[in-house]
C-alpha cells in the first residue's frame, strides 16, 4: 500500500523510501506527510507539467534530515536535506543535472529558508508541501507539533495578543497569525494558488469557531 501511494512512480519510491525519513518520531513529518505531499504534487503537476522523476525524488527526500521546529538549525533544514539527497542520488548514478534539479527543489521548499524556487519542479514541491500546512490538515499538524513542543493552546489572559507580541513557541493559537494565515499569499503556481485559497478559508473558519468556543465574540 505504501508504494502504491506513489503511483505512477512505484519503482523509484521503493528505491528512495529507505533514505526518506530519519527516526525522529515526528508525526507531522512522517510517511503519511510524504504521501499527502505527493498527492498534492501530482494534482498540481497534472495542470502545470513538470518532470515526475525529479518531482517524486524531491518529495520523498525533502525531509530526509530531521530538524526539530525549536532547533537553532531549523532554517538550515532544507539545505541539509538537499545535501543528503544529492549524495543519495549520486550513489544511484543520477546525472548531475537531475541531482541539481532535485537539490534546488528541496532547498527552496522551506518556508523558513526563504529561497525563491526557480524551476517548475521546485515551485510544485513548495506549493505541494505548503498545502499540507493549510486547511484541516494544517490545523491538525499545528496542534500536534505544539503538543510535542509543550506549548499551551492559547494565552488565557490575552488569546488574540492585543497587548503582547505573538509568541508561537508558547501558544499554539499564535502560530496561525505568525505563519499559517500568511501561507496562501505565496503560492507559485496557478493550480496551487486555487487550492490554497480553498484551504485558507477553512483555516479562517476554524479560527472563528475556535474563538467563539473560548468566549471571544
Amino acid at each position: 500500500m505504501t508504494i502504491n501511494a506513489f503511483a505512477p512512480m512505484e519503482a523509484l519510491a521503493a528505491e528512495l523510501l529507505p533514505h526518506a525519513l530519519e527516526p525522529a518520531g515526528d508525526g507531522a513529518h512522517d510517511l503519511s506527510h510524504l504521501q499527502r505531499v505527493w498527492h498534492n504534487a501530482r494534482t498540481l503537476q497534472a495542470e502545470e507539467g513538470g518532470d515526475l522523476q525529479v518531482l517524486l525524488a524531491a518529495v520523498l527526500l525533502h525531509d530526509c534530515v530531521a530538524v526539530e521546529k525549536n532547533s537553532p538549525l531549523r532554517s538550515q533544514a532544507s539545505r541539509l536535506a538537499a545535501e543528503k539527497a544529492s549524495l543519495v542520488l549520486a550513489d544511484l548514478d543520477w546525472s548531475a543535472a537531475k541531482i541539481s534539479a532535485v537539490s534546488h527543489a528541496i532547498e527552496a521548499h522551506s518556508f523558513s529558508a526563504s529561497i525563491t524556487p526557480l524551476t517548475r519542479e521546485a515551485k510544485l514541491l513548495q506549493d505541494a508541501d505548503r498545502l499540507d500546512s493549510l486547511g484541516m490538515l494544517g490545523v491538525a499538524r499545528t496542534f500536534y507539533v505544539a503538543g510535542r513542543m509543550g506549548s499551551a493552546l492559547y494565552d488565557a489572559q490575552d488569546p488574540e495578543a492585543k497587548a503582547r507580541d505573538y509568541d508561537d513557541t508558547r501558544f499554539c493559537l499564535d502560530h496561525f497569525q505568525t505563519k499559517l494565515l500568511h501561507l496562501a499569499d505565496g503560492f507559485q503556481t496557478a493550480a496551487g494558488q486555487r487550492l490554497a485559497n480553498i484551504r485558507h478559508q477553512r483555516l479562517k473558519g476554524f479560527m472563528e469557531q475556535f474563538k467563539e468556543e473560548i468566549g471571544i465574540m
